[in-house]
């Protein structure tokens, strides 16, 4: 029986792999958008108005900035110093797509990749031009110049697929990437957490953004429990870990929902997460659906979860930006 040794749960978002320097170019944006907040739908006025008790433009400023970006890195070279003391044979790691692989046209609540490959090669120029403001200097934090192939862990992954439709949840199954870019969720991960040098792995998708087929906490948090049940059942001696890529509260930051969720992960009480409510999982706080599987997978297996750090990155007056969280489970 394969041996879960590790999880890790870790945010991904280009402010962790570009310069200070650039944190602002996504301002216009966050400007021109509309954004989840508190249940509702904000302007950026609006959230500016709403927010000016807590200060933040007192946190838009370079040398704080610099300070949480020195953590944030620190944070991620333990992960991966953690990573690299667990002798991890295997990874399954639990992330989201966001209009990279997969469409509207096409957009499954959960996919397993089971192919034998997985890439992640560089943009293309059409590729290039559809990008959002700011999101091409990030571009080298999760895909290295060249591009890359991974292994992927075909034998686990068909475990997990079935063991999955067993337990009613009717993933979708891809051979290879519909597209041959991997999304940021793991390109960061393989990047990062392992440093360019992957064990062999499998993808987990999760539809955490795009209605209408979202699935709710209470259903994420099953699907971690199948997970583990895969795992469990899988007739190998390797030595696995699970990751939670993605989140914290971001376009807009909300530390009392981010506090709420960590100390959920510490207690293994996911009452007040459910208890949010699914209005509260929106937009890129969503990503937090990436981390509830793995979170039950851990809670169940018993393996204490210990939050390294908890960074909240502003890079607005109205409160945008990236929390970013830093969390490993043995």
């Amino acid at each position: 029986m394969a041996e879960i040794v590790l999880g890790i749960g870790t945010s991904h978002g280009p402010m962790l792999v570009t310069e200070t320097e650039s944190w602002g170019l996504r301002v216009p944006a966050d400007k021109a958008n509309k954004h989840a907040w508190k249940g509702g739908t904000w302007t950026f006025d609006e959230l500016v108005e709403a927010r000016a008790g807590e200060r933040l433009g007192e946190q838009t400023v370079k040398s704080v900035w610099d300070e949480r970006q020195a953590r944030c890195q620190q944070n991620i070279e333990a992960l991966a110093d953690l990573f690299e003391e667990a002798r991890v044979d295997v990874a399954v790691i639990v992330g989201n797509d966001q209009d990279e692989i997969f469409r509207k046209t096409l957009n499954p609540a959960f996919a397993v990749h089971y192919g034998d490959t997985i890439t992640n090669y560089e943009f293309t120029p059409e590729r290039l031009s559809e990008l959002p403001p700011g999101i091409a200097p990030s571009l080298k934090g999760y895909i290295p110049a060249g591009g890359a192939d991974y292994p992927g862990c075909p034998d686990l992954a068909l475990k997990i697929i079935e063991q999955a439709m067993a337990d009613e949840f009717d993933v979708a199954a891809m051979s290879a990437l519909p597209r041959p870019e991997a999304p940021h969720a793991w390109g960061f991960v393989y990047r990062r957490i392992m440093r360019d040098r992957p064990c062999p792995s499998v993808m987990v998708t999760v539809n955490t953004f795009f209605p209408p087929n979202q699935p709710s906490v209470r259903r994420c948090y099953k699907f971690g429990q199948s997970l583990l049940e895969a795992i469990r059942g899988w007739d190998s001696d390797k030595r696995v870990a699970l990751f939670a890529s993605g989140g914290l509260t971001h376009f807009v930051i909300d530390e009392t929902v981010d506090k709420t969720f960590l100390n959920a992960l510490e207690s293994k009480d996911f009452d007040p997460v459910f208890n949010m409510g699914e209005e509260t999982f929106r937009d890129g706080t969503s990503e937090m659906k990436n981390w509830v599987p793995v979170a039950g997978a851990m809670a169940q297996l018993g393996l204490e979860g210990h939050v390294l750090d908890y960074v909240p990155c502003y890079r607005s007056e109205a409160g945008t930006g990236n929390a970013m969280g830093f969390v490993y489970w043995k």
